[in-house]
């Protein structure tokens, strides 16, 4: 029995039930609000927590759980999912007293206000001496991850990069790498950026909210949990040597082999479906490709404009609801190439390694 379950989780593992099953999780706590109440979060937080102590008996999730580099990802899992409880419990609280005709919860712990000397100081300068310790004992009882001078000869397998840069890591599977570790990184870190420009909506702020912010908050936890809290998991615990996929109990071997044959566009329609050979001329060859992405970039905003995102646009006006959209678009590509290199070997969409472009 015990072994059918863990079976049973390892096969949930793989990568496209994975992510899929986040999405599901992220949705649901979205729409499902009971779930914020003491009790119920109450009891998922313990299930969990059960949950992760009786892997800990399974040796190989307690191998990979227990490496000194994974220690703080393991209770980052915790914080997130406290933090996350946290805020939306705050926002739906705020949603049933707004519509009940009272002001939020920040509006009347306003009127109590505190000084920053000395409440929040004392408050503080305790928290620093806690985590003093706290580190201390940590840096006693676990043993820090040094590992041996730099060989070129003799690369560790998996080669990893450190946790809060697992997400980029995981991106360069799916992308060309200047895509995956620079015009990615970049577009988020303008994204972040602009976000005070293109929303300009006053409600929300000062206060928690969802129901005034549901567009906004979703796509947030979408792009948060599940595109990168989810993808430093899926990279951390579940990517094992030769860059490979493996359950939460599954041993990790060295020599586990899957011979993929990564397959582009141009091939799938020139090859596959035409029955003809590459084109020689590299721009003949990925017309279908480049046809694509540039309706996926500049076409498509104008179809959501009309068939799903009017009310943005006539709120936010053409500028700032097009930067939107296209920041948007490019997040959402993530996801998409995901799933098609998962379910069909898909590579890329434009290969032109001619001129080192390929998306």
């Amino acid at each position: 029995m015990l072994e059918a379950i863990k079976g049973f989780i390892n096969w949930l593992s793989a990568p496209y039930y994975f992510v899929t099953l986040s999405i599901l999780i992220v949705a649901a706590m979205l729409r499902w609000k009971g779930w914020v109440k003491p009790r119920p979060f109450l009891l998922i937080f313990c299930g969990f927590g059960l949950y992760f102590f009786l892997s800990c008996l399974d040796p190989n999730f307690l191998i990979i759980v227990a490496k000194a580099d994974n220690l703080p990802i393991a209770g980052m899992l915790f914080l997130v999912i406290f933090f996350v409880w946290l805020a939306l419990r705050q926002a739906f609280d705020n949603d049933e007293r707004i519509a009940a005709g009272k002001v939020p919860n920040e509006a009347e712990e306003s009127r109590d206000k505190l000084l920053c000397w000395p409440h929040l100081v004392y408050t503080e300068f305790i928290c620093l001496i806690l985590f003093t310790v706290l580190l201390l004992g940590w840096s006693i009882l676990v043993q820090a991850p040094i590992e041996q001078p730099a060989n070129l000869t003799d690369s560790p397998n998996p080669s990893k990069a450190p946790w809060y840069f697992l997400g980029l890591q995981e991106m360069l599977v799916y992308y060309d790498p200047w895509i995956a570790g620079v015009l990615l990184p970049s577009y988020i870190i303008i994204g972040l950026m602009a976000i005070p420009y293109i929303d300009t909506n006053p409600k929300g702020n000062g206060y928690y909210t969802f129901r005034e912010r549901r567009w906004e908050i979703s796509v947030f936890m979408f792009g948060f949990v599940v595109l990168w809290i989810m993808l430093i998991i899926l990279g951390t615990f579940l990517r094992g040597p030769n860059w490979n996929f493996f359950g939460p109990y599954q041993y990790w071997d060295i020599h586990k082999v899957e011979p993929l044959v990564n397959i582009h566009l141009s091939e799938i329609i020139w090859v596959k479906m035409l029955n003809m050979g590459l084109p020689s001329s590299m721009w003949v060859r990925e017309m279908f490709g480049i046809v694509i992405v540039l309706a996926y970039i500049l076409v498509l905003p104008f179809v959501l404009k009309r068939w799903g995102l009017k009310r943005f646009y006539d709120k936010m006006g053409p500028m700032r609801y097009h930067v939107m959209v296209n920041l948007f678009l490019v997040m959402m590509s993530l996801p998409i190439k995901m799933y098609l290199r998962w379910a069909f070997n898909f590579k890329y969409v434009v290969n032109l390694p001619e001129i080192f472009f390929n998306i």
